[in-house]
């Protein structure tokens, strides 16, 4: 497949977010896309890494390994997240493809020479770089000071957020998610056992916070109660 600039979903959010017309053509003639079935391998860990690439649709696992074979993970690559480090030749994760997953790739090289020659692409991505170091920074707090209620709540809320900026659309009240991990996938992701997880959703849910449609469906009738829930302000709301 090949879809043009102008028609991406995330044609705003990504890397590419405040390129011009020349600099879209030079990533045009690099560009290629790559598909991913859930549980199948991006990249492993100290693997040599030809390409970069945002995430187009579906969400991919970053996961770690120690010596002896425990493996944690620690972080997600949602849509318009960007699968790289600059000035790394390999991955320093295990990169999986959670569910269904639609990569937007460049080859590296070319890519490097237009990060030093494009200083609107190299700002953007420095700009994504400051956020995901903010994201790493609350999700250091979520880990080590909520309660598993709170971070249910919080992990629903940074979904929403972030499908709501996908959107460019401002929900204030009714919000519908489709989970992208299961429970368990859930439990090693925010630090807590499958049992904690499966009765804090109950919990929330027979709260009435949200409300449950199939195994990966929530609902969430008042998105500032969820935020409440969560232990963070409620004051942001959802993003326009």
């Amino acid at each position: 497949m090949q879809l043009p600039c102008e028609d991406c979903p995330i044609r705003y959010r990504a890397v590419c977010a405040t390129c011009e017309t020349p600099e879209l053509t030079e990533l045009e003639g690099s560009k290629y896309y790559r598909r991913y079935e859930a549980g199948q391998t991006v990249v492993l860990s100290g693997e040599r890494m030809d390409f970069v690439a945002s995430v187009v649709s579906g969400i991919a696992s970053l996961t770690q390994t120690l010596e002896d074979g425990r493996t944690q993970m620690v972080g997600l690559l949602l849509p318009s997240d960007f699968l790289w480090r600059p000035g790394r030749d390999s991955s320093p994760y295990d990169v999986t493809a959670v569910s269904d997953l639609l990569l937007c790739c460049f080859r590296r090289r070319p890519f490097e020479g237009l990060l030093r020659s494009s200083p609107r692409i190299a700002a953007r991505l420095l700009d994504m770089t400051l956020d995901d170091l903010d994201a790493a920074r609350d999700w250091l707090l979520l880990l080590g000071r909520k309660s598993a209620r709170e971070k249910i709540a919080s992990f629903l809320t940074i979904l929403a957020r972030r499908d709501a900026m996908l959107r460019q659309a401002q929900t204030p009240g009714l919000v519908v998610l489709d989970l992208p991990l299961t429970r368990e996938a859930m439990a090693d992701y925010l630090g807590l056992t499958l049992e904690t997880v499966s009765r804090q959703i109950s919990a929330l849910r027979r709260e009435g916070v949200i409300a449950l449609d199939g195994k990966r469906r929530v609902i969430v009738p008042d998105f500032n109660r969820l935020v409440a829930e969560s232990g963070d302000d409620s004051d942001g709301g959802l993003p326009s």
